[in-house]
């Protein structure tokens, strides 16, 4: 019997496989389990479908994140920080603020794990911070400090 499984089988297939099993095994296991359906027509149809659906989402979820690359190398954020002596911070700017200043200043909203700080930033100036976008795409950040007023 071909079955189409709901979720993954250890030893048998994986979620949205279609595959030919024993008939006991169809019945007595994993349809009132409901581990997997019976690949009829109808549903051989709504698999097909939801892989369409799915990867037209990938394909616009790329697209955004090819959409933001462009963006943030074309913009500045600007970061305010309290200061001590000698130029240095109280503390770092982490890329929970980079994110929160992203969203603020140009209404872009970026995870702050996908934001990469080889080292934290603790004094005064322009870094430029590495974002990685996810669908092997990423972009560069280019952060100014400043002193908060």
């Amino acid at each position: 019997m071909k079955v189409i499984f709901n979720v993954d089988v250890r030893g048998q297939g994986k979620k949205g496989e279609m595959k030919e099993v024993s008939d006991g095994y169809a019945r007595n296991y994993l349809l009132p389990r409901k581990l997997a359906t019976e690949a009829t027509a109808d549903n051989i149809n709504a698999m097909k479908l939801k892989e369409k659906a799915k990867a037209a989402q990938m394909a616009k979820d790329k697209a955004k994140a090819e959409e933001y690359a462009e963006k943030l190398g074309a913009v500045q954020v600007i970061v305010r920080a309290k200061a001590g002596g000698a130029g240095k911070l109280f503390g770092a700017v982490t890329s929970e603020a980079i994110s929160k200043a992203l969203k603020e200043q140009f209404d872009m909203d970026i995870e702050k794990n996908k934001i990469v700080q080889s080292e934290p930033i603790k004094t005064f100036g322009a870094f430029t911070v590495k974002a990685k976008l996810g669908f092997e795409v990423s972009g560069n950040i280019h952060v100014l400090v400043v002193e908060e007023t």
